[in-house]
């Protein structure tokens, strides 16, 4: 986004004020991101698919604004994140982005292989969305909000309501587990 492009909450009132090519815009903007969280936290394409819709449907029947420090981006993701949440229940699915992880199991890995470089060049979608499924669903909301969602730490931990120092250990064991799977799938 340019200087003299609008912002996303600029969008977002000319839109609410009549102004149908705003959406269009926020749309463009947001879409690819927001369904790549969706897909990888979800691990599957029909409700990532589903809760995407649901997700744009409720921004748009909505009159609200993001509140406080959020921006669009976080308020957003935090919809989305919600909706997904809210399926889980209907549903009777535990909701995994409460599990816990275990903070001592894991390993050394070489720090020059960045996992978001890897998740933008990668050629093999299928091996990555193997390894993002392999990790615990906190970690992966994190690594997907900021790889996808390109939050950074504080918004990430407003968003999911966890202490910033929570939401540094999960991105930084999040990237050492992808970094061993990935590394693991190319020796073999």
């Amino acid at each position: 986004m340019s200087a003299l492009e609008p912002g996303d909450e600029v969008l977002l009132a000319r839109y609410r004020a009549g102004d149908g090519p705003a959406f269009e815009i926020l749309y463009a903007r947001h879409r690819l991101g927001l369904y790549r969280f969706l897909l990888g936290l979800s691990g599957k394409p029909e409700l990532a698919e589903e809760v995407y819709q649901d997700t744009w449907l409720s921004l748009i029947r909505s009159t609200s604004q993001p509140q406080g420090r959020a921006n669009f981006r976080t308020w957003l993701y935090q919809i989305a994140r919600n909706r997904l949440i809210d399926y889980w229940r209907k549903h009777g699915i535990h909701n995994p982005l409460h599990d816990s992880y275990d903070e001592q199991a894991h390993a050394v890995i070489d720090e020059a292989t960045d996992p978001e470089q890897l998740l933008s060049l990668s050629r093999d979608s299928q091996r990555l969305e193997t390894a993002l499924q392999n990790l615990p669903a906190d970690q992966r909301e994190v690594f997907l909000l900021r790889a996808h969602g390109n939050l950074d730490l504080a918004q990430i931990a407003m968003l999911i309501g966890a202490p910033l120092e929570t939401v540094k250990s999960r991105l930084r064991y999040a990237q050492q587990k992808l970094r061993r799977l990935l590394a693991e799938e190319v020796l073999t």
